[in-house]
């Protein structure tokens, strides 16, 4: 097998533990997320993915273990920083707005680099430089029709776009969604997974899911974790037939 190159590989996490009061919830994690892909992390409840996830996304100190972004430690880098530097996780910077609208609510999140996300006193013209830019934002989640309707009134798989696009506003390197698929009906699904695709175009994603077919056509690479270790990765297709994951997932109706 060809060995890729190093730079091939943009967020890793190498032996990660993370233990609570002697209760072992992430043990000796080794994961390799490659530049320009999606990957999911998935695993049924109690799986570790979100301890993985929080791990990662800094929210969370591991136990033990190595977290590199890009060739660089990042184990004590705090969220916010990680987060300038590109590696954005969707609620850190998509708190949406309820009674604004879209257009309000992703003109925000373009002001978080300037430092004046919440300076709502600035006169309208100040934020001119930024509505061209929103606009496009708007229209690349097709959101253009609900422009000026408040978040409130947008249907959840509609909310679910508009926290993307808040989220595009840092311009991530990597985006890292947390279930972004949950709780949505089959049409919801269908549509924001053609999103995520289209998003990840040009950048890396590195979603958690808990319902494997789900991401069976929108992932690259699929980690499967059970009790806090790796179970199985690769392609859908391979996964999907592993044995173990099969064992893993065997009667709850997501395999």
């Amino acid at each position: 097998m060809t060995t890729r190159p190093t730079d091939d590989i943009i967020l890793e996490a190498r032996n990660l533990t993370k233990e609570f009061k002697g209760f072992v919830a992430v043990r000796d994690v080794n994961l390799q997320v490659k530049r320009g892909t999606i990957h999911a992390l998935i695993g049924p409840n109690g799986a570790g993915k979100s301890t993985v996830f929080n791990l990662l996304t800094k929210f969370l100190t591991p136990t033990r273990g190595q977290i590199l972004y890009k060739g660089r430690d990042i184990t004590r880098t705090k969220p916010a920083d990680i987060a300038l530097m590109g590696l954005v996780r969707s609620f850190q910077i998509s708190a949406v707005f309820p009674h604004l609208s879209v257009l309000e609510n992703v003109r925000v999140a373009l002001q978080r680099p300037l430092g004046t996300s919440f300076h709502f006193w600035k006169s309208e013209s100040s934020l001119y430089d930024l509505h061209d830019r929103a606009l496009e934002l708007i229209e690349a989640v097709n959101l253009t029709p609900w422009a000026g309707h408040t978040a409130a009134e947008l249907p959840y798989g509609r909310k679910r776009a508009l926290e993307i696009a808040t989220t595009l506003a840092l311009d991530p390197e990597v985006m890292l969604l947390d279930e972004p698929l949950a709780g949505m009906g089959h049409e919801d699904i269908e549509g924001t997974a053609a999103l995520i695709k289209r998003v990840a175009a040009d950048r890396t994603v590195l979603m958690v899911e808990h319902n494997l077919s789900v991401v069976a056509h929108l992932s690259d690479t699929i980690t499967v974790l059970r009790r806090g270790e790796i179970l199985a990765e690769g392609p859908y297709e391979v996964v999907s037939k592993n044995p173990q994951v099969m064992e893993a997932y065997m009667g709850t109706g997501h395999a």
